[in-house]
């Protein structure tokens, strides 16, 4: 493994300069300039070198771009600010200073698993609206100098800890897919030494609670290997060419290619549908396609003591269900949680986390009331269609408000009888 990343640089940056040409020639192709543009050939070849240039492209991190909301009909402008900076991740706050203090605290724990944060982008343009949004922003591993030091599953706990800090009391929180794990911890530990930090509600979608429960393919991979694979096969050293160089990581590429092949009949499909669509002159559908990609392929590393003490504590050993979890020597007890309302979503076509893993979280939080426990599964649904996409906006979005609106409602109700 010592030299598969300068591999793939290399084969990266030969496809970057395939993909330059064969953007130059399907631009030549479809140039009014050109006397064969308007043939049929023309269109054909045009559209083929069009998807090979988009798949071959080399995909930094992506923005959110996310200038303007619409609130009651009226557009506001939608400023993205950095708080909380740390090493290895920062807050965003995307502020409306016309609604400050308006609104209820949402915190986004967006996954660290080799996308950017902007994955979420269409989760997070959904919530504006009514919220006060803040999300996780993590750190490509291979961008942070070793001298910062390591970053584990520990660390990610510590920081979901001191972000909830930063934003205060009365946050609700959004955990999607792998920081359910890590964030349930946290919400455990705060509620055990009755921090007022801790979360007034907290949603988990698609998370690996107890990945014992309908196993999915990716749950065996993760099990039908010893620890000392992972360790072996899938962890590579940063080269120097980037700020942490040296750094030992599990490359985001690799994340990318094991999600591609899970699923290549589908991305394959969806290619030869881009290149139909370009051929008829349906750039509208394309486009999307396109934009899509272009998110799924901006791809990040992960620091290699972060991946493998999530392999070892959520897929081997199951730790959180068994009771056994621990965070810097200190038993992590979902059954301290007693005051913080729980969501967990699932949907029916997950192939990354199956029905159960999830909801396994409320029956893990033994004393708290039923009132506080809420489950939604969302009917021909995705791993993606959770968070992202029509049903998401329409029906998975419209139970996480209410949900959200019930906590604060029960908060608001229960100072009242304080007073």
């Amino acid at each position: 493994m010592a030299l598969l990343y300068e591999a793939f640089e290399m084969q990266r940056n030969w496809l970057a300069g395939a993909s330059a040409l064969a953007g130059m020639g399907s631009d030549w192709m479809t140039n009014p300039a050109n006397p064969f543009s308007q043939t049929p050939m023309a269109t054909v070849m045009a559209s083929g070198l069009d998807v090979f240039a988009h798949a071959s492209a080399i995909y930094g991190k992506p923005a959110f771009g996310l200038e303007s909301t619409m609130i009651d009909g009226k557009p506001y402008a939608v400023v993205e600010e950095i708080e909380a900076a740390r090493p290895f991740g920062q807050l965003i706050h995307f502020t409306r200073p016309e609604f400050e203090g308006t609104q209820p605290k949402l915190l986004i724990v967006a996954p660290m698993s080799g996308h950017y944060a902007t994955l979420l982008r269409g989760t997070v343009e959904r919530l504006l609206p009514g919220h006060d949004v803040w999300i996780t922003d993590w750190a490509d591993a291979r961008a942070v100098p070793i001298a910062e030091g390591r970053f584990d599953l520990d660390d990610y706990i510590d920081y979901v800890i001191a972000f909830l800090g930063h934003v205060g009391p009365g946050t609700h929180v959004l955990a999607v897919c792998q920081p359910s794990v890590p964030v349930f911890a946290a919400t455990a530990l705060l509620a055990a030494a009755n921090d007022p930090a801790r979360p007034r509600s907290l949603t988990m979608m698609g998370g690996p609670i107890d990945a014992r429960e309908a196993p999915t393919e990716v749950n065996t991979v993760a099990t039908q290997r010893p620890f000392s694979w992972f360790e072996s096969n899938v962890i590579a050293t940063v080269p120097w060419s980037y700020p942490g160089a040296g750094r030992r990581v599990y490359p985001g590429f690799l994340q990318l290619t094991g999600f591609m092949a899970m699923n290549f009949g589908n991305h394959l499909a969806s290619h030869w549908q881009m290149f139909k669509h370009l051929v008829d002159g349906d750039q509208e559908h394309a486009d999307a396609t396109k934009a899509f990609y272009d998110e799924y392929r901006s791809v990040c590393d992960m620091t290699a003591e972060f991946y493998l003490q999530t392999i070892d504590v959520v897929f081997q050993q199951h730790l959180m269900p068994k009771g056994k979890m621990l965070h810097r020597g200190r038993k992590v007890d979902p059954r301290a949680i007693r005051d913080v309302a729980l969501l967990a979503i699932e949907g029916e076509n997950d192939d990354i986390s199956g029905l159960g893993q999830t909801k396994a979280a409320l029956k893990l939080a033994a004393r708290l009331p039923d009132a506080y426990k809420h489950y939604h599964m969302a009917p021909i649904v995705g791993h993606y269609g959770i968070f992202n996409g029509r049903r998401w906006r329409e029906e998975i979005a419209p139970v996480m408000e209410r949900f959200i609106a019930d906590a604060d409602a029960r908060a608001a109700k229960a100072e009242r009888a304080a007073a």
